[in-house]
């Protein structure tokens, strides 16, 4: 297999075989990957260098990382115990969840890098230490990788996991950093949208998201991002990966909804990348469109990677969700849980961040994802409404 003349960090390019399965794709054209709705750049034009210089030098009073220790809890203790309700979830920061369906385990988005980056001195460092090392992780059943950006697929946690006999689920192309690191290609599965693979007694489904690939130096969109769908016979549960808004959500929740659980991203959004990314605002239409189900934000939380306060993911969504019928659980990281067995929200960031002193009030001028400031909570009923409005305004 060949290798970039860079770090081992940036990966490999899809060669021989893994090459065909990716210039077959209809997805596939002029050498690169395209969304359903081709989006021109993700980050909308002419604000590239305006964002990039707010990015590195604005943005001076807002908390973009924690000043107080995150509650982490070690989840040990709950794993060695059976999941009675058939569903159990734990968040260990970012897009890495595990997940514990029906006797099975999966691992989603692997990151125990202290840096979302190919090198280990540059880059976004961690607000807080992974809850459990690779190393005290149980038996896994796969794990899933959504697409190659470096805050879902970090090289040094993959050479860790390749020590395992563990299969790997993952989109077109993403197998030749895969193998690159480590894993044997006899337990790679990579799929194009709507393709289905078993692993066990497991189903993986890839479907559609709005979103981009890339590791750098040329290599943008060569290799597929997806949503997906982890089922067993009894359960199903969505995970966005990384995406904007797009109405092929309820075509997703038409074929193969409903779901039990629903992990959408939340984190890392501004109107200048508000193509590629949902925010909390659009999290909550999308959810509507996939048909509802529990929802759990992902995709915040660990890293500085936007413009927003470090907890204001969060916040803001908890209090949309709040105005509206949706049912959010909010784990603290490391911690199990059930959803079946969740009643409330629990708003565990107001003890770490800028808002345990404001608990009961909603966020002023807070960006929406695609309009800005000002824009008003929609309520359920005109959720749908307001996703066509949205979808339509692109």
């Amino acid at each position: 297999m060949s290798r970039w003349p860079l770090p081992a960090g940036f990966g490999a390019v899809p060669t021989g075989l893994r090459r065909e399965r990716v210039v077959s794709s209809p997805r596939f054209h002029d050498g690169r990957f395209e969304n359903t709705d081709p989006i021109e750049s993700p980050m909308k034009h002419g604000q590239m260098w305006s964002t990039t210089g707010e990015y590195f030098f604005g943005g001076r009073d807002i908390e973009r990382r924690p000043t107080r220790v995150l509650p982490v809890e070690d989840p040990r203790p709950t794993w060695a115990r059976p999941v009675s309700s058939g569903l159990r979830i734990t968040w260990l920061g970012h897009s890495t969840t595990l997940l514990e369906i029906d006797g099975l385990r999966v691992l989603t988005d692997p990151v125990w890098g202290e840096r979302v980056s190919p090198v280990s001195f540059a880059g976004p460092r961690r607000f807080h230490p992974p809850p459990v090392s690779i190393e005290s992780l149980p038996t896994l059943d796969a794990v899933l990788v959504s697409h190659d950006h470096f805050d879902h697929l970090d090289h040094t946690t993959i050479r860790q996991l390749a020590q395992r006999e563990t299969p790997f689920v993952t989109s077109l192309g993403v197998g030749a950093h895969l193998e690159a690191w480590g894993v044997a290609p006899e337990r790679i599965t990579e799929l194009d949208w709507w393709e289905s693979a078993a692993v066990g007694p497991l189903r993986f489904h890839a479907t559609p998201a709005r979103h981009f690939s890339g590791r750098g130096f040329g290599t943008t969109n060569g290799t597929l991002w997806s949503s997906w769908i982890v089922e067993t016979e009894r359960r199903r549960i969505f995970f966005s990966g990384d995406t904007g808004l797009t109405p092929e959500f309820a075509e997703i929740g038409r074929r193969l909804g409903p779901f039990d659980l629903v992990l959408l991203e939340v984190g890392a959004y501004h109107p200048a990348w508000g193509s590629i990314h949902l925010g909390p605002d659009n999290a909550l239409i999308a959810h509507q469109l996939l048909g509802g189900g529990t929802l759990m934000p992902v995709h915040w939380g660990t890293f500085d990677l936007a413009l927003h306060a470090w907890d204001e993911p969060a916040e803001r969504l908890a209090v949309r969700a709040a105005q509206t019928s949706a049912r959010l659980v909010t784990p603290r990281l490391g911690r199990p849980i059930e959803p079946a067995h969740v009643e409330s929200v629990d708003p565990w960031w107001r003890e770490a961040g800028r808002w345990h002193e404001r608990a009961d009030s909603a966020l002023p001028g807070a960006s929406d994802t695609t309009h800005g400031a000002g824009a008003r909570p929609a309520q359920t009923s005109s959720l749908r409404e307001r996703a066509v409005d949205e979808l339509n305004a692109h």
